[in-house]
């Protein structure tokens, strides 16, 4: 039963929200408004559990004294420090909550950005190396896209902007479009394996 019931929630509740997409009637619309009501509440949850969970995992490494504990209690009192202040001051503009968030949060997360820049200058690099046809291709595109980004590729040749612009609206936009087709394929695929119950790891449990 402990399988089942899940399984067949997931099969009556993935049918109806695909059956509700074809009725245009005010029934229809009203129980899909209900069902974003309750993903919400469901969503609530399980930030809870998430926030209970990483608490769990970190102590467990500051108790076991594990290899960089030292930043598990950075992330336990970061953690315990923003709830805290975010109850005190609450979360409105102005408010010592959002002080930290844009003078600490946001210059943490564009540093690290920024360090991510290197690792996809090496990674072009690597796959840059005209060694086959396909990755001279490559590198003859990127330079191209490079040059008509900046103002040096137009006083270098007047056509290159036009040239990188042609590369982006029609080989790389139909590249890009058949990705997306094929991730709308294997989307379609893996939910209908989870209505059937054809794939259950979120139950715990494989075929």
């Amino acid at each position: 039963m402990r399988r089942q019931l899940p399984l067949a929630i997931c099969f009556v509740m993935g049918v109806s929200m695909v059956v509700q997409f074809f009725i245009p009637h005010r029934v229809s619309q009203e129980f899909y408004r209900t069902i974003l009501d309750w993903y919400r509440i469901v969503f609530a949850f399980s930030l809870v559990l998430g926030t209970g969970t990483l608490i769990k995992v970190h102590w467990a490494k500051i108790s076991k004294k594990s290899k960089g504990w030292q930043y598990s209690i950075i992330t336990i009192g970061g953690l315990v420090f923003m709830l805290a202040v975010g109850f005190i001051t609450g979360i409105q503009e102005g408010t010592l909550f959002m002080k930290i968030f844009e003078y600490v949060e946001v210059p943490l997360e564009a540093t690290m950005f920024s360090l991510l820049a290197f690792y996809i200058a090496s990674a072009a690099y690597r796959a840059f190396r005209a060694r086959t046809v396909e990755a001279t291709l490559l590198l003859i595109a990127a330079v191209v896209l490079m040059l008509g980004r900046i103002p040096f590729g137009y006083y270098l040749w007047h056509k290159i902007p036009g040239i990188a612009e042609w590369i982006l609206t029609n080989p790389n936009m139909a590249a890009k479009r058949g990705i997306v087709i094929g991730v709308g394929l294997g989307m379609i695929s893996t939910a209908l394996k989870i209505i059937l119950g054809i794939e259950r790891s979120y139950i715990g449990g494989g075929k």
